[in-house]
């Protein structure tokens, strides 16, 4: 009967040590006291950065040559054509830019006569452009015929500055 008792006893006392392992917290191993922990390493905190939208490069509006041409004519000159071909790179570079050839003539004619021949030289104008391969609907011409003298002189000097293709930038 001792030996039943025992038996029970030990039974009673393996159960308790299993129920008290558990219902506890597991042990944590310490490291040993000798050997430092490795730094706890923070991630870098990443600084908001406000965002900034860059703005499109400026291109500067172009400077563009008057066209002249030759009394009670609209054909173009090599020197007109040299400086249309000018003003073709000026207007590819900015390609944002409009404009308006303005057409203007000496005061000698008519109102009339010299609306129309305003209007020829600026379209001649134009279309040597567009043959550059500046777009047309970049483009937009008027007359002034006589109307606006570059020079208010009543001389074939004054008359020559007159006699011109004019460009204005819009945009």
């Amino acid at each position: 009967m001792f030996a039943k008792r025992l038996l029970v006893f030990l039974l009673v006392m393996g159960l308790a040590v299993v129920v008290a392992g558990c219902g506890g917290k597991k042990a944590v191993d310490e490291p040993p006291s000798d050997i430092d922990a490795p730094p706890v390493v923070e991630p870098p905190v990443e600084e908001e950065k406000p965002v900034v939208q860059e703005e499109p490069k400026e291109v500067p509006m172009p400077v563009l040559d008057d066209v002249f041409f030759a009394f009670d004519k609209y054909s173009l000159t090599e020197e007109s054509k040299r400086s249309l071909e000018q003003n073709a790179k000026e207007l590819k570079r900015a390609s944002g830019a409009t404009i308006v050839i303005e057409g203007h003539c000496d005061e000698r004619g008519t109102k009339a006569y010299n609306l129309s021949l305003g209007e020829k030289r600026a379209n001649a104008a134009k279309e040597y452009l567009v043959a550059l391969g500046v777009p047309g609907s970049r483009v937009a011409i008027i007359s002034y015929g006589k109307e606006r003298p570059f020079d208010p002189g009543h001389n074939e000097t004054a008359w020559a500055k007159n006699r011109r293709a004019h460009f204005v930038i819009k945009k």
